[in-house]
């Protein structure tokens, strides 16, 4: 029988076309969705026939996996509860998007391991699982009303094309398939790029919509100093963090972005542009660091999210943070270990300025210490 389809465009309450959709998985049926990459075949994993139904649409080898579609990086965790750090942050900075991430799912607390036998033999007969976030809206609300885990693959005859929009779905499997949504053409049209992370190693298994130069830079270390003006205090521990890590690490400041280091400061008070006063420029060039050069700029979202750690110089500022960006609240830390302010010295003179640079020092050598650098270690910057 052929499958239903869908036109997302001509629906008159998309509202309708997600709980029909959302109904028809919880009663073990396989739908075709869009996705930014290609069109994907879905079905719910708690019903292990519809799990076997997409190997047999797809005539699919059972030692292939299946991806685990989940709704966002905190869903990602109840697979694998100790991801690592470098899985999370890759995670943070693409999903939604064209990146599907393998990780061990050995943890005893993974709710894979609650699942039907069939259904962890579809998606971790190795005993690593496949997870994805899909970067298209309508998806992503089914997904959400979905009880339970959503396997996905392409929804297409395994090694045939890869679907760029429903014709070619309903071409390759309609007759299989229970619904497909057509959303039209997919954006990126490539299969999402597959990466395998183990520890603080990254394996592309399969190249897709992320090109390798981008997915280096998501393996990136980025350390955010902020303050108000982000005109002297957060400056001075922009500088003065760079220096501690190239120190940790045997390099040059200047070769911690090849290393896939990067640490900035901004504000949340902040006009773009202004220089670091002079008194902060004074202090840098006694503690042997230049930052003339410096231009202020206002912390954004993006900032918050590809951020791995976040220094506050008050209290007052972490909390304009979480009650801005609450996603930001476990990544976002007072600079000062015991929880107090790093008072701000505009206006004051030299030694009041000295004095905070030297506060400013303590505790971001605390902070240093406390990283783990192993992943840019021994590295070549001109590799």
């Amino acid at each position: 029988m052929p499958a239903v389809v869908i036109d997302l465009k001509q629906a008159e309450d998309l509202r309708d076309v997600v709980h029909r959709t959302v109904e028809a998985l919880s009663a073990g049926k396989v739908v075709a969705v869009p996705t930014e990459t290609v069109y994907g075949l879905i079905a719910s994993a708690l019903h292990p026939s519809a799990v076997e139904r997409v190997f047999e649409i797809k005539g699919r080898s059972p030692d292939k996996p299946l991806a685990i579609a989940t709704k966002s990086l905190e869903d990602a965790m109840d697979y694998v509860p100790d991801m690592s750090s470098l899985a999370r942050r890759i995670a943070r900075r693409s999903w939604p998007g064209p990146i599907t991430i393998v990780h061990s799912a050995q943890h005893p607390d993974s709710v894979i391991h609650r699942l039907d036998n069939v259904v962890k033999a579809a998606t971790i007969p190795s005993g690593k699982i496949g997870m994805r976030v899909p970067a298209h809206e309508l998806t992503l609300q089914i997904m959400r009303l979905c009880a339970g885990p959503i396997v996905m693959t392409s929804a297409n005859r395994s090694g045939g094309p890869n679907p760029q929009n429903a014709e070619q779905v309903v071409q390759s499997i309609g007759d299989s398939t229970d619904i497909v949504l057509d959303d039209g053409p997919c954006d990126v049209g490539t299969p999402s790029s597959v990466i395998e992370v183990n520890g603080n190693q990254v394996h592309v298994l399969r190249q897709g919509g992320v090109d390798p130069a981008a997915l280096q830079r998501l393996t990136n270390f980025i350390g955010l100093i902020v303050c108000t003006g982000n005109t002297c205090r957060s400056p001075m521990g922009e500088a003065i963090f760079q220096e501690l890590v190239a120190k940790r690490l045997g390099c040059a400041t200047d070769e911690l972005p090849q290393r896939g280091i990067q640490i900035i400061s901004a504000g949340i008070a902040a006009m773009p542009g202004a220089t670091a006063t002079q008194q902060a420029v004074d202090v840098m060039r006694r503690h042997g660091i230049e930052i003339a050069d410096h231009s202020s700029q206002p912390m954004t979202g993006r900032m918050g999210q590809f951020a791995d750690l976040i220094l506050t110089m008050t209290n007052g500022h972490r909390r304009a943070i979480i009650e801005h960006w609450p996603m930001f609240e476990p990544r976002t830390k007072t600079l000062r270990r015991d929880g107090g302010d790093i008072s701000d010295p505009i206006g004051s003179p030299f030694e009041v300025y000295d004095a905070c640079a030297n506060q400013i020092r303590e505790n971001l050598e605390a902070w240093v210490d406390e990283i783990d650098w192993s992943q840019f270690e021994n590295q070549n910057p001109d590799s």
